[in-house]
This record gives C-alpha cells, sequence and structure tokens, in this order.
C-alpha cells in the first residue's frame, strides 16, 4: 500500500515522529523499542493502522502505554530483542533512543535481523550549536533536543548525523531513506550533502534495510 504524507502537526505529534510515521506502510507490523509513553505507537495506530508492539525499560513508560490500550512489555533493547525471530516484523523502530544504549551497533544488527526494515532517529551531536557550546564555552550542550546536564544524561553514546551512516556501512545496513529537522523541526534539503545534514540538522530520521 502506498505511504501518504501526514500533516506536520498529525495529532499534535512531535515532528520526527510524523516523520517517522511517513515512513511506515499502512497496516504494517510494527516494533518500537523504547517506545516511552507510546505516543508514537499511538500515532502509528491512528494513522497508519499498524499491528503495533513496543517494549519499553522504565515501568512507568509501560504501565502508561497499556492505560493508553497499546500492547507493551517491559524490556531492555541491549539484552531482549535477542528473543524475537527473524523477520518477526516489517519495521523496528528505536526513535530518540539508540544514543542511550548500552552496545548501539548489536542493537542495530538485531533491528535489521528481526524486521524487514528499521527505522532510527536521533538527536545529532555534529550540529552547529552543540560545536559551539564545546568550542567557544568548553561546556558540555544543553539543547531542546540534548535537554540532560551531563552528569544525569540517560544518553552514553553521542553521535552525529556522519557517524550514523558510517556505522550502517560497518554493518552492512542500506539506507533507503533519510530526513533531517533543522532548529525549527523543518525539512532540510534532500539533496543537501552528509556535511550539510551533520552541520544543520538538529536530528535525522532514517529507514534502513539488510
Amino acid at each position: 500500500m502506498a505511504v501518504t504524507p501526514l500533516p506536520k502537526d498529525a495529532f499534535g505529534a512531535r515532528v520526527d515522529l510524523v516523520a517517522i510515521a511517513e515512513l511506515v506502510a499502512p497496516g504494517a507490523r510494527v516494533l518500537d523499542v523504547g517506545c516511552g509513553d507510546g505516543d508514537l505507537l499511538k500515532l502509528l495506530e491512528e494513522t497508519r493502522g499498524v499491528d503495533g508492539r513496543g517494549i519499553e525499560l522504565s515501568q512507568k513508560g509501560v504501565n502508561e502505554c497499556v492505560a493508553r490500550g497499546l500492547s507493551v512489555i517491559q524490556g531492555n533493547a541491549d539484552t531482549d530483542l535477542v528473543d524475537y525471530p527473524d523477520d518477526a516484523f516489517d519495521y523496528v523502530i528505536l526513535s530518540q533512543t539508540i544514543q542511550a544504549t548500552g552496545h548501539p551497533r548489536q542493537v542495530l544488527e538485531q533491528m535489521l535481523r528481526i524486521g524487514r526494515s528499521a527505522i532510527v532517529s536521533f538527536p545529532n551531536f555534529g550540529h552547529w550549536s552543540v560545536r559551539a557550546s564545546l568550542g567557544f564555552l568548553g561546556r558540555m550542550p544543553v539543547t531542546r533536543n540534548l535537554p540532560y546536564s551531563w552528569y544525569d544524561t540517560p544518553n552514553i553514546h553521542f553521535c552525529t548525523i556522519r557517524d550514523f551512516v558510517a556505522l550502517c556501512e560497518d554493518v552492512g545496513a542500506t539506507i533507503d531513506k533519510a530526513v533531517a529537522l533543522n532548529a525549527s523541526g523543518a525539512r532540510m534539503t534532500l539533496n543537501a550533502p552528509w556535511w550539510f545534514w551533520n552541520l544543520f540538522g538538529q536530528q535525522a530520521v532514517f529507514l534502513l534495510n539488510r
């Protein structure tokens, strides 16, 4: 089935979640890894009619998802994805979570094993504002997409867009589509080189295939 564009503020969702939803075919089987309070799963169910499942580390997040009628279990992306069989889902999604995993490469490899496609979104640590904070202030940045101080952040593996592209090459993943979002949430030009996205994109969304 064809994938149709969603309004930028579909159901009031974050723009990065809308960008992810546009990459998902209607009626697909989806696993959302690190699904938080279920905003993305809810958006996918309401706009794409997916058969959605979720895995979330925090009990609070699981409780919120279940209260919203979502099928979510408690689990850890670093250890529990190995329990899923090959090709169990059409899409496995990791939204704003890869930088918080202990072993990003292994998690990505498991996603590509259990899903026919993988969708990954993450904050870009190569954005010019991050570089400026480090270069001119000598401080770890605190921004809208990186809102934690260095001492209480759950993020342990920061990466840039170019870092993630290199990781995709290392694991043999094919980049089918990619979207970079600037500070205002607008999508950047598709024909820009990676260095431009790396400098001006605050966050990125990648659709990967084996």
